[in-house]
């Protein structure tokens, strides 16, 4: 048996990663009040919104509202996706906490969802992170396909650590490493984060693992067996790329504290709350959710 940490923060990063890739527009009324519930489920970060330009995600185009509506919790941490320097200027007109930044390891995907290389990436990421830090606030980064790209095949673990360094080199406090389209498994994972272990320390890397192939939560496990103790994931299972055809959603928050609380790891957040508002906008979507724990809550167990 693996050790196993004591305790796992998870990042909920269903409101962005999940929302932005829906087809329909969800009413900010009812954003808000997603968030709300929550923020009061136990979770100490959520990740809100974006400010890439509506014409790109019109789903989050009312970011700024909504992150001057939602009711903040003092403890917890309310973060936004902010591509450039102008997404910058309306993130801080909100009081956002931290502001995460984005990229890709591979330059396929880099190109189809910034549409530059990644050589083109890193100046408009610093400026970003620069104004971001000149602000007081923290910088947490993504780098996508991290295993595999729809465009670029395999991605090689020393690839994924060249990104990571020049993001480091500018002052962000932490990366999460994203296999943005489910295409891993832990043999994969444990090269990936061998690799990564070699460069960095634990504590500054998150995983963000997609469930299209049904494999992120056994690469969740591999992930702790090499001691990494932070997690995104969205509720209900929730997300996407819209740069990546059938990619499916993000690692269910619910089924991942199942597994967690099931063998004893702390969260400090309760599972019911998370399923109950798994169902809430389960309804606002007018879809049923894939995510094991919500077919529970809903009482389809068999």
């Amino acid at each position: 048996m693996i050790a196993l940490p004591m305790s796992v923060q998870i990042k909920e990063v269903g409101p962005r990663d999940g929302l932005q890739n829906e087809k329909s527009f969800i009413e900010t009324t009812d954003k808000i009040a997603f968030i709300d519930r929550l923020s009061e489920t136990g979770l100490d970060y959520i990740e809100v919104t974006s400010f890439v330009h509506p014409k790109w995600i019109p789903q989050l185009a009312d970011a700024v509202e909504v992150l001057k509506a939602i009711k903040r919790q003092k403890d917890i941490t309310y973060a936004a996706l902010v591509p450039n320097r102008k997404g910058l200027e309306r993130a801080l007109e909100t009081g956002v906490d931290e502001v995460s930044v984005f990229m890709s390891a591979s330059e396929g995907h880099n190109k189809a969802n910034i549409n530059k290389t990644i050589d083109e990436t890193f100046p408009v990421l610093k400026e970003v992170v620069e104004g971001a830090l000149s602000a007081g606030k923290t910088v947490r980064g993504y780098i996508s396909t991290v295993i595999g790209c729809p465009y670029d095949g395999y991605v090689k673990p020393t690839q994924v650590v060249k990104v990571a360094e020049r993001l480091f080199d500018m002052g962000i406090t932490e990366i999460s490493l994203g296999d943005t389209i489910g295409v891993g498994v832990p043999t994969q994972v444990d090269s990936l984060l061998a690799e990564m272990l070699q460069h960095f320390k634990v504590n500054q890397l998150a995983m963000h693992f997609h469930d299209t192939r049904g494999t992120a939560l056994a690469n969740v496990m591999t992930s702790l067996s090499h001691g990494i103790t932070k997690f995104d994931s969205a509720i209900g299972g929730l997300g996407g790329c819209p740069y990546a055809k059938g990619a499916s959603g993000n690692v269910a928050t619910e089924d991942l504290l199942y597994l967690l609380h099931g063998m004893g790891i702390e969260t400090g957040i309760s599972l019911d709350k998370i399923q109950q508002t798994a169902l809430l906008i389960e309804q606002k979507l007018g879809k049923r959710l894939d995510s094991k724990l919500v077919a529970v809550a809903r009482g389809e167990e068999h």
